[in-house]
């Protein structure tokens, strides 16, 4: 084969490769555009205000409450109330035997009454003792000893006083009072049972103040620095759907946990009406600022998230077909994600109907679903 014949070969299989792309490509856009449009929902990315919160949980629990329990130890001789009523400072709540505090009442009368003769006695010594030296009938030494018999004298006065007031004491604490005005929210004893002092055994009652209420929550020790003392809180309650109530931050620990690296907060709330429970679990969140002109999203339109680099990505509507596209994300607040690049204001991003999208494909937007 020559020369000349060779080059005309090589060119004409040129031009049959390059007629088989084109016509490969042309296919290609055939059925790319012969491809259905596909239906989705969208929603315009929105600047709007942002209130900004932590999300918290906790357990209500009665702010002041009383743990009741006897000075000593006895039987329960007569009880006056029962569990969930109202009680108000010093009401009666129990009576003890009063028997053995009734005797040591009586021997300590006695023994007063008897020290308190012996000391009026000793008292008289004394000044006839001053009346004699003066007139020079006894001795400095024995006036020493009538001042010194007077002063032992009175300071045992003065102890069995001291003892008397124990005992007069006691037994007017064999009637155990509440120390506080709120619910009996734990009744532990009968009548015939034995109780102990304080320094053991179970409480006889716990008295519950409800009026104020106090939530303990954990926070992330890398938020802690938007919480300050007077911060309000809302939160709900599963026992009364729809219905928010509010408390206010109060206690703030300086310091983390080295476990868990969350700080503990607490939070006072106000509930007058009684109705909140100790015990409650609530859901919630502590408002920490406020910042105008904040793009977002609904959360549905990322088809990818980062939360912990804050990166996700999301489906762009431009003209009638959809690009994916890389979004920073922010603040989360309820359904609504921040943008913080990576999306326009007013650009249509793909809420439903993402997941049967290719980038390039073609959309049919759809009304909202209950639109």
């Amino acid at each position: 084969m020559t020369t000349t014949t060779r080059t005309i070969a090589a060119a004409v299989l040129g031009l049959t490769l390059l007629s088989l792309g084109c016509s490969a490509k042309g296919e290609g856009r055939d059925r790319q555009s012969a491809k259905p449009a596909v239906a989705v929902e969208v929603t315009p990315a929105t600047a709007t205000a942002l209130d900004l919160a932590i999300e918290v949980v906790g357990t209500l629990e009665p702010k002041f409450f009383a743990d009741v329990k006897s000075e000593f130890t006895a039987v329960v001789e007569e009880v006056y109330v029962t569990q969930w009523v109202h009680v108000d400072k010093g009401t009666p709540l129990a009576k003890l035997d009063t028997r053995e505090a009734d005797a040591t009442l009586q021997a300590a009368k006695a023994t007063a009454l008897q020290v308190e003769v012996n000391a009026t006695r000793a008292r008289r010594e004394l000044e006839r003792a001053v009346n004699l030296k003066e007139s020079g009938l006894l001795t400095q030494q024995s006036l020493d000893d009538a001042r010194s018999a007077d002063e032992a004298a009175q300071a045992a006065a003065q102890a069995a006083a001291a003892q008397l007031e124990v005992a007069q004491t006691r037994y007017a604490k064999a009637v155990i009072r509440s120390p506080m005005a709120g619910i009996v929210a734990l009744r532990a004893v009968n009548v015939g049972d034995r109780v102990e002092n304080m320094g053991s055994g179970d409480p006889m009652f716990r008295i519950v103040d409800n009026r104020v209420l106090e939530l303990t929550v954990l926070i992330p020790s890398a938020r802690s620095a938007a919480l300050q003392v007077g911060q309000e809180l809302d939160f709900a309650v599963d026992a009364y759907p729809g219905k928010t109530f509010a408390g206010r931050v109060m206690h703030i620990n300086p310091s983390a946990d080295p476990v868990s690296r969350s700080v503990k907060v607490m939070a006072d709330v106000p509930n007058p009406d009684g109705d909140l429970r100790g015990g409650t679990f609530v859901k919630g969140r502590i408002r920490t600022g406020r910042r105008d002109g904040v793009l977002q999203i609904p959360r549905i339109a990322l088809v990818s998230w980062d939360v912990e680099h804050g990166t996700g990505e999301v489906f762009v509507v431009t003209g009638d077909t959809v690009e994916r596209r890389t979004v920073r994300t922010g603040e989360a607040t309820g359904d609504a994600v921040e943008v913080v690049s990576g999306v326009a204001a007013g650009e249509k991003v793909v809420t439903r109907g993402g997941f049967n999208v290719r980038p390039g494909d073609r959309v049919q937007v759809a009304p909202a679903q209950g639109v």
